[in-house]
């Protein structure tokens, strides 16, 4: 039997009986379809629940968010983005879904928002990013011409925080890297020399070490952006103490096995209680923000920072603003102002 892939059926397991069923699309209402997938039964059943849809809903934020999952904007987001917005999307549509897109073109629609965002104001970080989803997809429709504006634009978020000046120090570094097992503490190291996010440092293959840099295209971007981080001398003795073993540069000590994600949580996990680290606000994420800050604190350019990290030059400012610790980025201009001010006639 030749088994067809069917846009948009939602399989779903009974939590009692294990049973697997089959809807001809998410969220409320969607008709639960006949038959095994590929029979005839089943092919029949899907396209009567197809030919049934409510043509209205073509011009509903229900039928924006079908053209929305069908667009390359939302094929080109990673497997996990897909998976966390589309539980937000299943949000909107029994919150918004039987709304003309063009209701959204209003000025009175703002408080609206304001108010489904504030259903999960408890947790705000959880809603911030509903608004973001939200917000993705009304800027989808200004773009297919279906909206003027995105009324999300201007909508105050409600989790405030700035992890700027959240940068690790040598002796938190010391603290860690002397309680990790041996890779953890060579991929810890590495996370502050290069700046790679945990996922990029997973796939780290020495053949993505060059004689001068380390070019690897990016998770995140679902490697479209390559990073370009050159070969130091802080980066270079961090890899001359790592054993090759495999082609990935990460791996457990003594064997040739990759180090997992699942491996790299556990370890972290124990690694942070051994060493005494509950009270700190660190986490390993920042590792990345204390790597731009010594980028920056070298005096490198905006572009030639987002080129090693991975980031599109056009946002490397917010990066900036996000990850350069305030303090040592004032000590800094402080440093450089004494120095232009001990060569001028002004000093003298």
């Amino acid at each position: 039997m030749v088994t067809i892939k069917l846009k948009g059926v939602n399989p779903v397991r009974d939590s009692r009986t294990g049973e697997m069923r089959y809807y001809a699309w998410r969220g409320k209402g969607a008709p639960r379809l006949r038959g095994e997938p590929g029979s005839a039964e089943f092919m029949t059943s899907y396209n009567e629940a197809m030919t049934n849809r409510r043509p209205e809903d073509a011009g509903t934020i229900r039928g924006l968010i079908t053209q929305y999952k069908a667009s390359e904007d939302y094929k080109g987001l990673a497997d996990s983005t897909r998976r966390q917005k589309i539980r937000w999307l299943d949000a909107i549509i029994a919150y918004f879904g039987k709304l003309p897109i063009s209701a959204f073109d209003q000025h009175r629609i703002k408080p609206i928002l304001r108010r489904w965002r504030d259903m999960y104001r408890d947790t705000p970080r959880t809603a911030d990013y509903g608004v973001q989803v939200l917000s993705a997809l009304l800027s989808f429709a200004v773009n297919e011409g279906k909206l003027r504006a995105n009324p999300c634009i201007g909508l105050k978020q409600l989790y405030e925080s700035d992890r700027a000046d959240i940068v690790w120090s040598d002796s938190d570094l010391t603290r860690m890297t002397e309680a990790a097992p041996d890779w953890l503490a060579r991929m810890i190291l590495l996370a502050v020399s290069t700046g790679l996010r945990r996922g990029d440092l997973l796939k780290l293959c020495w053949s993505h070490i060059g004689t001068d840099e380390i070019e690897i295209r990016t998770g995140k971007s679902r490697e479209r952006i390559k990073a370009l981080i050159p070969l130091h001398d802080e980066l270079r003795d961090v890899l001359a103490t790592i054993p090759k073993r495999g082609p990935n540069v990460l791996t457990y000590d003594d064997s040739k096995r990759p180090v997992t994600k699942d491996g790299f949580t556990s370890a972290w996990r124990r690694t942070w209680a051994n060493a005494g680290m509950g009270d700190v606000d660190l986490h390993f994420n920042d590792l990345r923000g204390t790597a731009i800050t010594h980028l920056y604190l070298a005096s490198l350019t905006n572009r030639e920072i987002a080129e090693i990290v991975g980031w599109t030059e056009d946002s490397v400012d917010k990066i900036i603003r996000r990850y350069v610790g305030r303090t040592a980025a004032v000590r800094d201009r402080i440093e450089r102002i004494n120095k232009i001010k001990k060569g001028t006639d002004f000093a003298k």
